[in-house]
């Protein structure tokens, strides 16, 4: 089944617009097969239990989507698929194949029925992962539903794996960016992630839901004789990841330097921006290269129009030093615990900023014509040692279905505390979503109202629902 909508489109303009479509990957069984000898090597902090991770806690997360984005699909179902998942599954018949709430999975099926890309995908896939050429004409004969659980979760089947698991690939906003009617896709830092990356290629250029936007599709290049450099220096590859990539405003986009985004990956993508002349002014902001903060949406994300939810001990840091040009803005290696802030404007100067919060609070006034004082909500209510407690549960990475209404987990109690301060309604997701089924709730009649869902496994992995997303389309904030 080919998953098509002729009213699809690609179009996010800010990070708080009514989310119409995103792109996802439910929980495959890759993630139960992660080995605590290779979980820092597959990128994973810890061991999931998969099937609480799928039914207890993602499935909700799905639910809750399709409610706001496509509610047909679910509205009276919440009993039937309380005993049935086959509706979760991309490759069971009862799959709800939802063209708003995008199963990653689904697309890779569809493509892998044309022969021709089949046979590109694999040898590329196995030219990868070292697969002998036996193996690689047994997978080109594998049907395109099995060969798309094969590519993911690295198993031909139960018993034999052939090669790792692609657990990262449930953090789907790291696999591109869109930036107004064009896709930007990521040159990831770590091999673990290099077969997400050719996958995800390989759905936006071959996919039919894709076709009309074929054109818009832009690719990072490699910095000129790339290969003459020496070793393996993460600072010196050109590497970008949608975790470090935030569409705030419809001429405005921020990149993070951090652990996964290096100086290089910014500048070639500022070059791409300016050269399609996608947007005015690109803010770069380097973090520093550690585990803790990982990507900029682990740092902060915005709530609304003039709030935003930011780790307080990162987001107050020194002015930094300015230098000359964009790669050589961030050189100064004794700045590097320091976060340093540069904006890039077409035609104009660079700009600095003092700190995250002046730059968030600038967005605030300046994108959005906000009036007063812009609002911070604190991870942890910024009170140690919850701050960096619910930092590393991904207090700050929340997702916005609508200005207002975001989803976060339910373990952060000190930051939840905030957002009630902040006058915010709480709910938690089995509450909200029964509401949604008795007809005692609207989901587009919800304001500033913190969704809470459950996060014992998901938690495992150090990544939110912000991470868990990648919008494809947006409406404009009027």
């Amino acid at each position: 089944m080919t998953l098509n909508d002729k009213d699809f489109k690609i179009d996010v303009t800010s990070e708080i617009g009514n989310l119409r479509a995103l792109l996802i990957h439910s929980p495959d069984s890759g993630l139960g097969k992660v080995v605590p000898s290779k979980a820092q090597d597959w990128l994973f902090e810890d061991i999931v239990h998969l099937d609480t991770l799928r039914k207890k806690e993602y499935d909700y997360y799905v639910k809750l989507l399709l409610y706001f984005l496509d509610p047909d699909k679910i509205k009276g179902k919440l009993k039937q698929l309380g005993k049935d998942r086959s509706f979760y599954k991309p490759d069971n018949k009862n799959f709800h194949a939802s063209t708003k709430v995008i199963e990653l999975q689904t697309l890779l099926s569809d493509i892998l029925e044309e022969t021709d890309i089949r046979k590109k995908l694999v040898a590329s896939v196995c030219a990868i992962e070292g697969c002998n050429y036996r193996l690689q004409l047994k997978l080109i004969d594998t049907p395109p539903i099995e060969l798309a659980k094969i590519f993911i979760s690295g198993s031909l089947n139960d018993d034999e794996m052939i090669f790792a698991p692609i657990p990262n690939l449930i953090f789907s906003r790291d696999l591109g960016i869109a930036v107004n009617n064009h896709i930007l896709l990521n040159k990831p830092a770590k091999k673990a992630r290099f077969r997400e990356s050719l996958l995800v290629r390989y759905i936006f250029f071959n996919h039919p839901l894709f076709v009309k936007f074929r054109d818009n599709i832009l690719e990072i290049p490699e910095t000129v004789q790339h290969f003459l450099r020496p070793g393996e220096d993460t600072d010196t590859k050109t590497t970008l990841e949608g975790g470090d990539v935030m569409m705030v405003s419809p001429q405005h986009l921020i990149i993070g330097c951090s652990e996964r985004t290096s100086t290089s990956g910014a500048d070639e993508a500022i070059k791409l921006l300016f050269e399609n002349d996608m947007v005015k002014k690109v803010t770069v902001v380097k973090i520093p290269h550690k585990r803790d903060y990982m990507h900029i949406d682990t740092v902060f994300t915005q709530v609304k129009r003039d709030m935003w939810v930011v780790l307080h001990s990162l987001a107050v840091a020194d002015k930094p030093v300015k230098e000359e040009g964009p790669a050589n803005w961030f050189a100064d290696k004794k700045l590097k615990e320091k976060p340093e802030i540069v904006q890039f404007r077409q035609g104009k100067r660079p700009k600095t900023f003092d700190n995250i919060e002046h730059l968030l609070s600038d967005i605030s006034k300046k994108d959005f014509g906000s009036e007063g004082d812009t609002k911070f909500i604190y991870s942890g209510n910024n009170t140690f040692p919850y701050d960096a407690r619910e930092q590393w549960t991904d207090s700050c990475n929340l997702l916005a279905l609508k200005e207002g209404v975001v989803l976060g987990y339910d373990r952060n109690d000190k930051t939840v505390e905030a957002f009630k301060q902040n006058g915010f309604t709480i709910i938690k997701v089995d509450e909200l979503l029964q509401k949604f089924e008795n007809n005692e709730l609207d989901p587009q009649s919800l304001t500033d109202t913190l969704i809470l869902m459950p996060s014992a496994e998901l938690s495992r992995a150090r990544g939110g629902f912000h991470c868990m997303s990648m919008p494809l389309w947006r409406e404009a904030v009027v």
